[in-house]
C-alpha cells in the first residue's frame, strides 16, 4: 500500500495514511480516462443552437429579377444563403450530444484518474478542514500553508464554512465525496483528501 503523509491546517506533517492499492494503485487505463472526459463534457453540453435555413427565413418568395437581360447573376431569391439576411448554409439544430458509460467504465476511468495523482505526487491529505467562519481569507492562508495553488479539495461532507470560504477563488474547486469525477481530478494541479474523505472513498469505491 502506498503511504502518504497527513498534514495539519498549518501545513504540519502530523500522521501518514496508508491508501488502499484496489483504489490508489491500480494499472492507468489512459483509453477509459479519456472516455471518462469526453462523457462529462458532451454531458454538459446544452444542444439547444439553432439557426434558420433559407427555407425558415421569412421572406425571399420572389424572384428578385428577371433571369437574363439585366446584367446581375441569376438570383432565384433573396434569402438564398449568399445575400444578407439570408439562410445559414447546414444550419446548426438543436440535438442530443449525451453519452453513455456503463458504471464499470465509470468506476476504472475514476480509480485510474486517482492512481495517476498518486504516482506524480500531487495528492495532499489533511487530518481536517474546519472553519469556524466564512472567511476566504483563511481558507487561502491553509492552501498556502499546504503549497498548492490550484487545487480540487475533496471534504467527506458538505461543510458549508469551507465551501464558500473557497468559493470566491478562481483556482479552488471543492467537491463531496460522492461528487468527484475524473475531469476535475485531471483538471486541477493538485487533490487535496480529508483524511474522512479518503476513508469514505475506499469504502464505496473499493
Amino acid at each position: 500500500m502506498a503511504k502518504v503523509s497527513v498534514y495539519n491546517m498549518e501545513g504540519k506533517e502530523v500522521d501518514s495514511i496508508e491508501l488502499d492499492d484496489a483504489i490508489f494503485n491500480v494499472e492507468v487505463n489512459e483509453h477509459l480516462v479519456h472516455m471518462a472526459v469526453l462523457n462529462q463534457l458532451a454531458n454538459n453540453r446544452q444542444g439547444t443552437q439553432k439557426a434558420k435555413t433559407r427555407s425558415e427565413v421569412r421572406g425571399g418568395g420572389r424572384k428578385p429579377w428577371r433571369q437574363k437581360g439585366t446584367g446581375h447573376a441569376r438570383q432565384g431569391s433573396i434569402r438564398a444563403p449568399q445575400w444578407t439576411g439570408g439562410g445559414v448554409v447546414f444550419a446548426p439544430v438543436p440535438r442530443d450530444y449525451s453519452m453513455k458509460m456503463n458504471k464499470k467504465e465509470k468506476r476504472a476511468a475514476l480509480k485510474s484518474a486517482l492512481t495517476s495523482r498518486v504516482q506524480e505526487n500531487k495528492i495532499v491529505v489533511v487530518d481536517e478542514l474546519k472553519m469556524d467562519e466564512i472567511k476566504t481569507k483563511k481558507f487561502a492562508k491553509v492552501m498556502s500553508n499546504l503549497k498548492v495553488d490550484k487545487a480540487l479539495v475533496v471534504l467527506a461532507d458538505n461543510d458549508k464554512n469551507v465551501v464558500a470560504s473557497a468559493k470566491n477563488i478562481p483556482s479552488v474547486k471543492t467537491a463531496s465525496t460522492d461528487t468527484i469525477n475524473v475531469y476535475d481530478i485531471l483538471k486541477y494541479n493538485t487533490l487535496v483528501l480529508t483524511k474522512d474523505a479518503v476513508k469514505n472513498i475506499q469504502e464505496v469505491y473499493a
